[in-house]
């Protein structure tokens, strides 16, 4: 499970880039409560979504060119510059280099070579999100990806992450996956190839984030009445939670969950 004790290859920052800030804001405080925390003048527009007074999540203007809304998900790195070379030599794509973000840290983002887009945070300051794991926080980070192993082999390679394979059927494979040396308890996320249908129909390789939920389908019935686009309504995942997909009105993928054990 996620935990604030941010190591090497673990997640510890998500942002969300929308072309229209304070309609996001407007459309999380309504399905999550959060509140909004600009950072200032100096900020260039970026702020801080919270949960009681704590950052769970940044949000910002759209940067890069033919971007379109979309959660960024930040791993935790010693040091940003090492990792992109490290991408680079696994055959991904720097987007970005290696930057200070004042004096709470450094940053870079990549594409992986399937496609999916990611960074990595080097805290200085700032460690990370103040607050994972609980109601309504961040607490997985999954990846849809049109290649699966090319997807595991490059990640294993760029942060040396531990993998484990799990049989969801026939010809399915989702690979849970944890930071270097930790035990199966520290997993973060999970990698899974996408359907071939969904490909034909356009989708492509993207990382998403996963927030804890005390009531799946209470939060669902305030995303979509905000505006958000169900992709998988609320549905119950043996040993896993009751979970759901969407889309929010901005068109950034992001999925909620009440975990079994939560």
């Amino acid at each position: 499970m996620l935990s604030t004790a941010y190591v090497p290859g673990s997640p510890n920052w998500i942002d969300l880039g929308t072309p229209d800030t304070a309609a996001s804001s407007d459309f999380y405080a309504a399905a999550f409560g959060w509140g909004y925390q600009s950072a200032g003048p100096e900020g260039g527009g970026y702020g801080f979504f919270t949960q009681d007074g704590k950052m769970v999540a940044g949000i910002g203007p759209l940067t890069e060119e033919g971007a379109g809304a979309a959660w960024t998900v930040y791993f935790h790195s010693p040091d940003a510059d090492a990792t992109a070379r490290a991408v680079e030599r696994a055959g991904g794509t720097v987007r970005f280099g290696a930057t200070d973000v004042f004096s709470f840290g450094r940053m870079a983002g990549f594409t992986d070579p399937t496609g999916a887009e990611f960074a990595v945070w080097q805290p200085f300051e700032t460690g990370g999100l103040e607050v994972v794991g609980v109601p309504v926080s961040l607490t997985w980070t999954e990846l849809y990806t049109t290649d699966a192993g090319a997807a595991r082999d490059f990640y294993r390679a760029v942060f040396a992450w531990e993998a484990e394979d799990m049989d969801m059927g026939p010809g399915m494979t989702y690979t849970v996956v944890r930071p270097e040396g930790t035990d199966p308890d520290a997993a973060h996320g999970g990698l899974m190839r996408l359907p071939q249908e969904h490909v034909d129909a356009g989708a492509t390789s993207e990382w998403h984030p996963y927030f804890e939920v005390a009531d799946c389908d209470a939060v669902a019935d305030a995303a979509t009445a905000a505006g958000a686009t169900a992709l998988v309504p609320p549905v119950d995942a043996e040993g896993i939670g009751r979970l759901a997909r969407f889309t929010d009105p901005s068109g950034a993928p992001f999925a909620v969950i009440k975990g079994a054990t939560s």
